[in-house]
């Protein structure tokens, strides 16, 4: 097995999906729920695009376009990450107990879903689970290491990784470690090479800088009114259809169903399909307009919170952005000047609420009319929407590409082009990204924008 994988990357590649398909042929066999594309950040990451899954081969030719005509060589790649799927977290699982209890004791119903819930569904999450990585989760990064070792073979190198110049950041969450470890367990499967001996650095400066940025904090994270909207929505109309719903389905009266009793039963349903691939009987709690609404209710606090809701939001993504553009300026650096380059890749692995600042500060996916409480039916075509934008293992890479006629720069969204706002060519001039940031290179300074000053009022909102 190690010659197939040290001759042939690709046809490695192609075998570790016939064996994913094997490993997850219980998805097929049981269903995949009609709500799953609804689950929002805690989306499987293969409900973007079944190819990635089906063919990889296909799916790695069309992907990645090189600039026309233009005689590319991509000399250096950034990708920020989201870690795998994961457990819930102890919060969650808190709520799920509640819940159990509450179907256990008190549901009426003959429904064959219910009676299964009732005698044989088991609640096997514990708190020592708290958010920690799953085997789903692992696959999830190892596949993606293949994957991206095929796209950029003389990046994602054996050689690269040996010379060390493959840089992997993480944030210390254990669910980011084992991410990243995985990744690297990825590379390795494909290389057909010896075990891995990890390499990453613990860096939260730059994936949980929301953590340090006190504006973010104090005005967001720690103020009542930032997340107003969400509240309303909470308390309004199709939210109250989703309770009462629920409750007729259950044969239990309205008022023990609780939003937060709703949420869970949700994220149940999403926990289930994510970890175990199962159609869990807990999702027939739902029909597709129910999740409508859970989706644009996850929507509205991802967007309040960590997307275009509030500047400081968006802001306090400042470091990694500076990070990220420093990063490519000594690679092209480096390549211009003959010398070899340090990092031919600089592997990132954090949170949703790492890429969503730093994708609203890039000046994406910003729709026309701000999603609100009042305003979910005419919101149904928005383009904020997390479970597309960051499921499980979301990614978004920066490829530095050499040209004849200089520099080009590639963006990518779990693994499909994506344009920077304002350009029209999938891989446009390095010079015309940096035109079009340059208030964020002269700019964004972190202490100036997250350091709230005494008497200096906090202005949360755009």
């Amino acid at each position: 097995m190690t010659k197939v994988f040290s001759k042939n990357r690709l046809l490695a590649a192609a075998l570790g999906l016939v064996l994913t398909r094997m490993a997850y042929c219980s998805v097929s066999a049981t269903g995949i729920p009609a709500v799953a594309k609804y689950f929002g950040t805690k989306a499987r990451y293969e409900e973007l695009n079944p190819r990635l899954l089906r063919d990889i081969l296909s799916v790695n030719r069309s992907v990645l376009n090189p600039p026309p005509a233009a005689r590319c060589t991509p000399i250096h790649l950034t990708a920020v990450i989201r870690h795998g799927s994961r457990f819930p977290t102890v919060k969650n699982i808190r709520r799920i107990q509640k819940l159990h209890e509450l179907v256990v004791r008190e549901a009426a119903g003959s429904e064959d879903w219910l009676r299964e819930i009732k005698s044989s569904w088991d609640m096997w999450y514990t708190e020592d689970m708290d958010g920690q990585l799953v085997e789903k989760g692992r696959f999830d990064l190892r596949n993606l290491a293949k994957r991206l070792s095929v796209l950029f073979p003389s990046l994602l190198s054996q050689e690269n990784l040996q010379q060390r110049r493959i840089r992997f950041l993480t944030s210390s969450k254990h669910r980011c470690v084992s991410s990243i470890e995985a990744f690297q367990q990825g590379l390795q499967e494909q290389w057909g090479g010896p075990d891995v001996q990890y390499q990453q650095e613990v860096n939260d400066e730059l994936m949980r800088f929301f953590e340090h940025c006190r504006g973010y904090v104090d005005g967001v994270e720690k103020n009542r009114t930032a997340l107003l909207e969400v509240e309303k929505f909470k308390g309004g109309e199709e939210m109250e259809g989703v309770r009462r719903r629920m409750g007729e389905r259950l044969g239990l009266p309205h008022h023990r169903i609780t939003p937060d009793l709703v949420e869970a039963a949700f994220f149940l349903c999403s926990y289930e399909f994510s970890i175990r691939s199962l159609h869990s009987p807990w999702c027939f709690l739902f029909d597709e307009d129910d999740a409508k609404v859970l989706e644009y209710k996850s929507d509205l606090k991802q967007y309040w919170k960590r997307g275009h809701g509030h500047a400081i939001s968006s802001r306090s993504s400042c470091p990694l952005f500076h990070h990220i553009f420093n990063t490519l300026e000594e690679a092209g650096r480096s390549h211009r000047s003959g010398e070899p380059l340090s990092e031919s890749a600089s592997i990132q692995l954090g949170h949703a609420e790492t890429l969503l600042p730093l994708l609203s500060l890039l000046g994406l996916y910003k729709d026309p009319a701000p999603p609100t409480a009042l305003n979910y039916h005419t919101q149904h075509g928005r383009s904020f929407r997390s479970g597309r934008i960051v499921p499980y293992a979301a990614n978004l890479l920066f490829v530095l590409y050499d040209c004849r006629r200089g520099p080009r720069l590639q963006l990518l969204l779990n693994e499909a082009p994506l344009r920077f706002p304002g350009l029209e060519e999938d891989a446009p001039p390095y010079e015309a990204v940096r035109d079009a940031y340059r208030h964020l290179l002269q700019g964004c300074d972190f202490h100036s924008e997250c350091e709230v000053k005494p008497g200096r009022r906090t202005n949360t909102e755009l």
